[in-house]
Parts: structure tokens; sequence; C-alpha cells
């Protein structure tokens, strides 16, 4: 008997989300090699749309890691600190938390600004702590995938630019789904994953190092993560790793989606989708965690009401729903579920789904809201 899926997960958790099926068709292309001249046409191309996506400076390096988002994380940590590097990670969530560990994985000297978890970071904090204690890079999380919370990047990058630190910023839940401008808004170098608002499969992280980011590189300690080497394999074909060609098609063929969509609209529909979601849970009692304004419209943190076992319905959800939603993490778990609207899963028709399913784990625990 297989143990593979016969049918559709609906995917409205964390991540992954849904695949475009456009995606699934394309993964089911011939396999190449990873120095096959159809292989480096299609990085070529890629390079491009994801420059695009992210709204890249000129003489910016947008690229894939093969990896998920945590392999983007340490790229863009492994390339620019190092023994010595003083380092202002703004931690408002779990991976916050992450990205000021791997950087003092990479020797960093670290100075968390920790911030409430459920709440954006205000940047005259900021400003203050990099007056006190000086910077040679300052990195973030854009969309808090724990809490539900989008952080002010654009200020914060201006910021620590003003103060002559890097930035890095981690875009893993927001771009595609969530404004980004990492040109217009002057920041160095940033990383995200395929899984989620692009609407493929994991295993590439999208990474963008811009033109400071490139001159100030350090001496990198990982071979896998090394930027020259990965410079040498997509800008000069030379052998580094066996890149897998089916997820560069799946990469490809997402993005030519969000393109056809078109950014702008992309967000719009997020947005859209994101209140639509917040008006239907207000129909049945239930409210998001994070305040107006600093809310997410890719993920969003459902406070769960008093009364009710999370992670019964969860469990209710998916046996019966064949339907996923997150937990919480850290000190959120048990208090929110973490509702994804990204990519392809960013669609009203789920929405009403979702709240039918909801009520009905509700029902099965004698409780009726709204």
């Amino acid at each position: 008997m297989s143990l593979l899926p016969d049918n559709d997960r609906v995917l409205l958790g964390p991540g992954p989300s849904l695949t475009a099926p456009r995606v699934m068709r394309a993964m089911a292309s011939p396999t190449v090699s990873h120095l096959d001249p159809i292989m480096m046409a299609l990085l070529d191309d890629v390079r491009g749309r994801l420059g695009r996506v992210f709204r890249a400076a000129e003489g910016s390096f947008a690229f894939a890691v093969s990896g998920t988002g945590t392999s983007g994380m340490e790229t863009t940590v492994a390339n620019l600190v190092k023994d010595g590097t003083r380092a202002t990670v703004i931690v408002s969530g779990y991976f916050g938390d992450r990205l000021a560990q791997m950087c003092e994985r990479y020797g960093a000297t670290v100075t968390r600004l920790d911030v409430e978890w459920g709440r954006a970071c205000d940047p005259a904090a900021l400003r203050t702590l990099l007056k006190a204690t000086p910077a040679d890079v300052v990195a973030m999380v854009h969309a808090e995938t724990s809490t539900g919370v989008v952080n002010p990047v654009k200020e914060l990058a201006a910021i620590a630019r003003e103060h002559g630190a890097l930035t890095i910023v981690d875009a893993v839940t927001s771009l595609g789904g969530m404004p980004l401008d990492i040109g217009a808004w002057g920041i160095d170098a940033a990383y995200s994953c395929t899984q989620k608002c692009l609407g493929g499969p994991a295993g590439l992280a999208p990474v963008v190092f811009g033109p400071r980011a490139l001159a100030q590189r350090v001496k990198c300690r990982s071979f896998y993560f090394d930027l020259t080497l990965l410079e040498d394999y997509w800008l000069r074909r030379k052998y580094h790793h066996t890149m897998s060609s089916t997820l560069v098609y799946a990469l490809y063929e997402a993005l030519s989606i969000v393109e056809e969509e078109g950014l702008d609209a992309r967000w719009a529909r997020h947005e859209q989708n994101h209140l639509a979601l917040l008006a239907s849970m207000a129909g049945i009692g239930l409210t998001v965690l994070p305040r107006e304004g600093e809310r997410l419209w890719t993920l969003n943190a459902i406070r769960v009401p008093e009364g009710i076992d999370e992670a019964a319905v969860r469990k209710h959800l998916l046996d019966t729903f064949n339907m996923e939603i997150g937990a919480g993490l850290g000190p959120l778990a048990g208090k929110i579920w973490r509702v994804g609207l990204m990519g392809a899963s960013s669609s009203p028709r789920l929405i009403l789904l979702l709240r039918g399913a909801l009520e009905s784990a509700f029902a099965v625990q004698g409780k009726a809201l709204g």
C-alpha cells in the first residue's frame, strides 16, 4: 500500500501553502542536469524574475539557494557576519530569535532588541539602541510568522543605514504577498522561501544581495552557502552542487504566475482576503492577536477562545475537513491558531470553508460562538 497522499490537503497553516496547479505541471517536465544549457537559461530567467519580485536595486545579485527559508537566512548571515561583527537583531518572535542565534553561531557579538510577542518594533527603540550601541549589521524579520505581526521594515532599514549598518531582512512570509521594495527601502540583503506567498513547493530559498552587501561580504565559513562560489555557479557556470532542475522549474513557473498577476494586484488580493477573514472570524466571535496596523495579511494569529481545546480543533479540521491550520509557538502555544492566506491559499472560497470547519469543531466541543 502506498503511503503517498491521494487527495489535496487544504493548506491554511503557516506554510507550506497550496501549490498552484501550473507549478505542479511544470514539475513534471523532464529532468535535466544542473549544468544543462536549458538549466542555465532557466537560472538566468529566474535571476531576472527574482530581482523584479524583490524590487532589487540595480547591481544586486538575486538568486535561489538549494534549501528552505532557513538556508536563505544562513546564506545572508554567513556572508555578512564574521567573528567580532556587531550585530543588532530585532527579536519580536520565534524567527527573530532564530536570526539572533544564527548571527551568534557565525561569531557576531549580538545585541538583541526584544519586542513583546504580538507587537511590532517601534523604530524609535532601534534609533535609541543604535545611538548607545553601534552595529555593523542590523537584522530583522519583516513578517513574523510566529505572531502574525508585520514590522515597519522600511523605517527600520532607514534608521540602520543612518547609523552605517548593513541590513538583513527575513521576507519568508512576505515576498509576493506583502508590500516589499528592497531597492527603494535601502535593504542590503534579504531572503525568503518558495512555499508560502510564491505558491511553489518547499526546497529553494530566494535571496538577494544589494550592492553594499556585495561590496562588504566577509570570508564565508560555509562552503555550501559561500556567496562567491554560488556566484560562480549562477553567473559563471562553474560546478558547485547538483541543483534540482525540478525545483527550478517550479520556481520559474511560480514567478511567472506572480508577474502575470502583477505585484500590486497580488498584494491587494492578499490584503482583501485578510480583511475578509477578519470579518468572517468576527462573525463567530474570534479576534486576532496583533493590533490594527501591525497585522500581516499573509499570516493571521487568531486567538483561541476561552474553554476551547485548541489542539482538538486542529485535529477535527484535519480529520474531518482535510484542512491544516497551525498551532502557536513559544509563549503563544495553546493561545493562538496560525492561519495562512498565502499564494494560492489566499482565496475567498477557502475563508468560507475555514469558517464552516471551525463552527463544526466548536460544536463538537459543545461551544456555540458568535
